[in-house]
């Protein structure tokens, strides 16, 4: 066969050989994932698959392991990204959640990990007025103390931002009041004009490297669609977590959809994060 015969074929492969090895990149670093079909808990994950419901966050303890009596939370049958879909009409104190020990691959020391998820929202319009809403927020003690979390600001046009807080002592040594703090001095990405939409799906991912040093070089990454929208740089990340305490928070006061969350164990290439938005059935195709 002809030299520039099997360049040109081996040109074609290339592509698909990229888009096989990204496929078994994240299979690797795959630790949790909830498609929400079917079923609320988690069909994979390194520790407890269940989700959980509890009446407010100082009743944790009292939470148990199903969708809640109340319609605030229910799966919505073919309403997917992928398949269903959890929907969520949540302005109560009841929260939602599933257990992060294992789930999430918490290390004490230089710490990195990526958190996947998608939204459909349209969110001036869904939200309740004067309201933040987290859809996702994790943490062992509260959204301002070790802290990973995404929100909608409470006031329109709504920003989209993504956070790691520190610990208090770390990010806030003086306890100055965050109502007071000028733009930038809190440890978040904002995005201004999301693409959000009630009749379209939104991907949402966050990686982030280098947590837990004790340096000034931990990197938050934020990705909307598959395309990097902000970077966090030049802070130290210390994040003091008990993971048999730490909670994954789904829909702090959020009226809309939300499906197939997933959580790798390291920090995904913008090249993975693309191929993780482009899988055609979702992070399920990885576990096939």
């Amino acid at each position: 066969m002809p030299f520039r015969t099997v360049l040109f074929a081996a040109l074609l492969l290339l592509p698909a050989c990229a888009k096989a090895q990204n496929t078994t990149s994240l299979r690797e670093a795959l630790t949790f994932h909830a498609a929400f079909d079917g079923q609320v808990d988690a069909g994979f994950a390194r520790g407890d698959p269940r989700f959980y419901t509890a009446p407010s966050w100082d009743d944790r303890a009292a939470a148990l392991p199903r969708l809640p009596q109340a319609a605030t939370a229910w799966l919505s049958d073919g309403d997917g990204r992928f398949g269903d879909a959890l929907a969520m009409d949540n302005y109560e104190d009841t929260i939602f959640f599933f257990k992060a020990d294992q789930n999430i691959a918490y290390r004490a020391k230089n710490w990195s990990g990526t958190v996947s998820f998608w939204l459909r929202l349209t969110p001036d319009e869904d939200l309740k007025p004067g309201t933040f809403c987290d859809p996702i927020q994790i943490t062992p003690r509260s959204w301002d103390d070790a802290s990973l979390f995404v929100d909608f600001t409470r006031e329109g046009p709504r920003q989209f931002r993504l956070a790691a807080f520190a610990d208090t002592r770390v990010w806030n040594p003086d306890g100055e009041n965050w109502w007071e703090m000028p733009d930038g001095a809190m440890p978040m990405i904002s995005v201004p004009d999301p693409p959000f939409e009630r009749d379209q799906w939104t991907h949402v991912v966050m990686t982030f490297e280098r947590f837990n040093t004790g340096a000034k070089d931990g990197v938050l990454t934020a990705y909307l669609n598959g395309q990097r929208a902000g970077t966090l740089t030049d802070r130290e990340q210390t994040l003091t977590w008990d993971p048999a305490q730490t909670l994954i928070l789904i829909g702090i006061q959020y009226n809309g959809y939300f499906d197939d969350l997933a959580f790798f164990n390291r920090a995904l290439t913008d090249a993975e994060v693309k191929a993780l938005f482009e899988l055609e059935n979702g992070v399920s195709t990885l576990l096939r």
